[in-house]
């Protein structure tokens, strides 16, 4: 499977946005739910956002809710998440790949890093 490629990571100072994309133009991820998810230093991975194919159902992570807007674009195959009154604790390498992903189904790519900090 092609890799999702994520980008638009970078330094931020708290309170600012970004936002991020990703890139992911195999059908398996045109025609599946995604999700947005992060690693902190020294945490597992967790799911932050996702959506599902037609964009109109959208479900968040108690953190990130009125903060963070997941979207994305089936004629690009592009996931964004739109981040607001970014936090020090939002800091990690932040990743999209399937809602479920397994062995076969769903390949992570390299991620893109965001870091916000004084």
């Amino acid at each position: 499977q092609v890799q999702p490629v994520e980008s638009g990571g970078g330094w931020v100072q708290p309170g600012g946005s970004l936002t991020l994309s990703c890139v992911a133009s195999e059908d398996i991820y045109r025609f599946n739910y995604m999700t947005w998810y992060r690693q902190a230093p020294g945490k597992q991975r967790e799911p932050v956002a996702d959506i599902n194919v037609s964009g109109l159902a959208k479900t968040y992570a108690d953190f990130v809710k009125g903060r963070f807007t997941i979207s994305r674009n089936m004629v690009t195959a592009t996931i964004y998440l739109q981040m607001n009154d970014l936090q020090p604790e939002d800091t990690g390498t932040y990743y999209c790949n399937l809602k479920n992903p397994r062995p076969g189904f769903g390949s992570w790519g390299q991620g893109t890093q965001v870091t916000v900090s004084s």
